[in-house]
């Protein structure tokens, strides 16, 4: 007979060290960094400049430093939301897709003049015809839409044997891995178009007759509301270090040895191919776009050419 001793897990495992007084290292750094510049600054001026303006200046420098230690906002220590502040002030606001430096407009267009647009730097290079997205020298990322189950409402025993099954796969990784929840709008628009051409072909003018009620409900909160679908995503990403070829083969094989191991927990893993991956990325650029059809688009470096006609 085995005992198990229970062990509390932090309920905020991301939770910063406190290794001084209650304080972090980030915190301690700011008090002893303010602390150190206003002596210095106190050895350097102290016999010349009266103690009461000495004591006039170093106060406000101490309320501040206190603030960017214990301050927060919107979730942010002071410090990391100043500096991000500053960084977004600083850097363009107008991007451009270019491989290098913006060229500027020509001489002879009346443009007006303001700061000159600098290169949109995007992780991803393309989508492939197979489905992955090129990362560059990262490497190559396979996508995947996953199903969901209910686990509330499954008994503790089964509780258990999903989250086995998880732990599983989590323990079978052998490279970075990454679930996505999104929420994406849902168009009825065809949905509704189906139900009303479909009622014409019922037997009964009563199914006929519910049939157009519900499309008139559908319509109508379609119009009053956003609606929305949450979306899992499995992202598979391989590096290249051994090529393209091999980084692509490496990550379908992960894609699959998950869809093996997930099907125990009644989990469908569905690989997204490359009209299906473009939309996917596109959505994500504007949210609140509408959603973009999955049509088939020109990889990278490939000639566009006019389809035939019969």
């Amino acid at each position: 007979m085995s005992w198990r001793q229970p062990v509390r897990i932090p309920a905020d495992v991301e939770q910063e060290d406190r290794i001084i007084g209650g304080f972090t290292a980030r915190q301690v750094a700011i008090f002893g960094g303010t602390g150190g510049i206003l002596y210095t600054a106190y050895l350097l001026v102290g016999d010349q400049v009266p103690l009461v303006m000495c004591a006039a200046v170093a106060l406000p420098v101490g309320i501040l430093g206190v603030l960017l230690a214990i301050g927060r906002r919107d979730g942010l220590s002071l410090d990391r939301y100043l500096l991000a502040a500053a960084r977004h002030q600083l850097s363009p606001k107008s991007l451009v897709p270019a491989p290098g430096k913006a060229t500027p407009p020509p001489s002879w267009i009346a443009a007006r003049s303001g700061p000159r647009p600098a290169p949109l730097r995007l992780p991803a290079r393309g989508v492939g015809r197979d489905g992955l997205i090129d990362l560059g020298p990262d490497g190559v990322a396979a996508v995947s839409e996953v199903s969901t189950v209910s686990f509330a409402l499954r008994t503790p025993d089964e509780q258990d044997a999903l989250v086995s099954v998880f732990g599983g796969w989590l323990n079978s990784l052998s490279g970075p891995a990454q679930i996505l929840v999104r929420a994406e709008r849902v168009d009825l628009t065809d949905t509704i178009t189906t139900l009303v051409e479909n009622a014409r072909a019922l037997p009964h003018p009563a199914l006929t007759e519910a049939a157009h009620e519900h499309a008139a409900f559908l319509a109508d909160i379609s119009a009053r509301h956003d609606l929305l679908r949450r979306q899992v995503l499995l992202v598979i990403r391989e590096p290249c270090a051994k090529g393209r070829d091999t980084a692509a083969a490496r990550a379908l094989r992960r894609l699959e040895e998950a869809a093996r191991l997930l099907s125990a927990c009644g989990l469908t893993v569905r690989p997204l191919d490359a009209p299906a991956t473009s939309a996917l990325l596109a959505s994500c650029f504007d949210p609140t776009a509408p959603p973009r059809p999955e049509i088939e688009s020109a990889t990278q470096n490939e000639v566009i050419t006019r389809g035939e006609h019969r």
